[in-house]
């Protein structure tokens, strides 16, 4: 985990370090276990390929999950004050994943990041935005 940063090192345009993760199918289940989500969707080869996807895929909120620990390395815990994302596409078991989080505006102590996911072809997962307070 890297340093976090504070008000007075952040400035509009910085970006927080890169996290990248190898989505597995043993995540997909961690995540179904942890969430209580069990939408076979996320788990069950068959009946994903019945319902006309490629395979099964990951959770929405496993990929906020994602974004979410990249975000709260770089402005540290209890810092966070709003995170909102849009689903854009599914991810899939085999993609790697890629963060990428960047100071928008400063204003009265107050953040504002626009953070994405993305895999190796640029495909964007996650779209959204987050503003967190950070002390001196």
């Amino acid at each position: 985990m890297s340093e976090t940063v504070n008000l007075a090192t952040v400035k509009v345009g910085d970006e927080a370090p890169v996290l990248t993760h190898t989505l597995t199918r043993t995540d997909l289940v961690r995540y179904a276990g942890a969430s209580g989500d069990y939408n076979p969707m996320h788990h069950d080869e068959p009946k994903a390929i019945a319902a006309k996807q490629p395979s099964v895929f990951g959770h929405g909120m496993l990929s906020m999950g994602i974004v979410g620990t990249a975000l709260t390395h770089f402005v540290g815990v209890g810092t966070l004050q709003t995170f909102s994302v849009r689903f854009a596409r599914q991810t899939w078991p085999g993609e790697t994943l890629s963060t990428k989080i960047v100071v928008t505006a400063i204003e009265d102590g107050v953040v504002t990041f626009d953070v994405r996911l993305h895999n190796d072809a640029g495909e964007e997962k996650v779209l959204g935005q987050a503003t967190a307070r950070l002390g001196a």
